[in-house]
């Protein structure tokens, strides 16, 4: 049997102020690549369903060319809730500031990730995707990353985007309000953590290392 991985994406396509936001496309398509290529099924969906919007400053050196096969993947996904998410052995969750938004606090998430963590299920993200983790609660009621070993976007990387005042919080001291053991690297270099079933990436930079990490956890 092929190992199967749930893709979900944000949904939000602008700050509060209207510049717009949404995926950032690099964090989704190239571990998409990386598992297609391993013969590992991968479905997507969205917070909402739809098209899935794009951040446009992640697509400012031809990516959308050369991710052609994975943009054309999103001009239609299921929403989160249309999906029967028991059949799937992890969840991957790519950033982008729309995810800032729709990702934390989110009930439905939350819900999902918490039968993923009491099962067993790998749990993997990158940048701004473990904002998912924000607010969110395992099945006994702790806080989902209390006491994991991760990483996210950082607060120092969002100061030196300028974005720490149009963003509705910060991930990593969010995360580390919540007990996770949060770990940093420099400004926009390469770093995964993995911890047990958790697998998360600090940045754009870390997408290619978060794919193979999430390859070699499934083979």
């Amino acid at each position: 049997m092929s190992k199967k991985v749930l893709f979900i994406l944000t949904s939000r396509n602008q700050y509060d102020d209207g510049t717009p936001t949404g995926l950032w496309l690099e964090e989704a398509s190239e571990p998409y690549n990386i598992l297609i290529n391993a013969n590992i099924d991968v479905d997507i969906v969205s917070i909402e369903g739809g098209e899935v919007p794009v951040d446009p400053n992640s697509t400012q050196n031809g990516e959308l060319e050369k991710y052609a096969q994975f943009v054309d993947s999103i001009k239609q996904v299921p929403s989160l809730g249309e999906v029967n998410t028991s059949e799937y052995d992890a969840v991957y969750l790519p950033g982008g500031h729309g995810t800032v938004f729709d990702y934390a606090h989110n009930q439905k998430l939350a819900s999902m990730l918490a039968d993923f963590k009491s099962e067993g299920k790998i749990i993997s993200s990158v940048c701004h995707g473990p904002s998912a983790f924000v607010g969110a609660k395992d099945n006994e009621g702790n806080f989902l990353i209390n006491g994991v070993t991760l990483t996210a976007f950082t607060d120092e990387e969002e100061r030196a985007m300028g974005l720490e005042d149009k963003v509705p919080f910060l991930t990593q001291s969010e995360l580390e309000n919540q007990g996770a053991k949060f770990i940093t690297k420099d400004n926009f270099v390469e770093h995964v953590e993995t911890d047990g079933q958790f697998i998360t990436g600090q940045n754009p930079q870390s997408s290619v290392a978060i794919g193979e990490a999430l390859r070699k956890a499934l083979s």
